[in-house]
This record gives structure tokens, sequence and C-alpha cells, in this order.
């Protein structure tokens, strides 16, 4: 599970999004394929689906992500450098 700090001063979904920044930087979820259900991010990170949703839309707005209707979000770009 990645880390983050229940009880830190940076928002939950923004440590969260981190994170799966970093997993989309590292290839984890590689370019093309998909990235977690919120309902499974929620569930690892054991935050609220409200709180995953916000983060997944942090990523789409970053340009590292798209949500294509019935089938998932996709990985569609890679963070640049030192942005992980």
């Amino acid at each position: 599970m990645g880390e983050i700090d229940l009880d830190g001063p940076e928002p939950l979904f923004e440590q969260v999004a981190g994170v799966l920044r970093g997993r989309i930087a590292a290839g984890a979820y590689p370019v093309g394929r998909r990235i977690p259900s919120v309902r499974d991010i929620a569930d690892e990170f054991r935050v609220s689906q409200t709180t995953a949703e916000a983060a997944v839309r942090v990523l789409r707005r970053e340009g590292l992500t798209r949500a294509t209707r019935g089938r998932g979000t996709f990985v569609i770009a890679v963070p640049p450098a030192g942005n992980a």
C-alpha cells in the first residue's frame, strides 16, 4: 500500500493522487492500461470513494489519465521527471 498520512496537513485526495502519480511514473500503471477503480483505490487507501474520485480527477486534470465510459480510467501519459 502507498503511504498516506491520515493526520497530515496535505489533503488526502492529493496524497492519494501523489501515490498513483508515482506508480504511473514507475510503470506500475503503464500507458494504455487501466488504473484501479475508484472503489479499489478507496479500499486500498482506506479513504472514502469521494476522496478516491477527487484523486483520480487530479490525474485527469494533469493530463495523465482519461476516463472511458463503461471501461474505466486509462493512463495516457507519464508525468515529467521530478513531478512524480
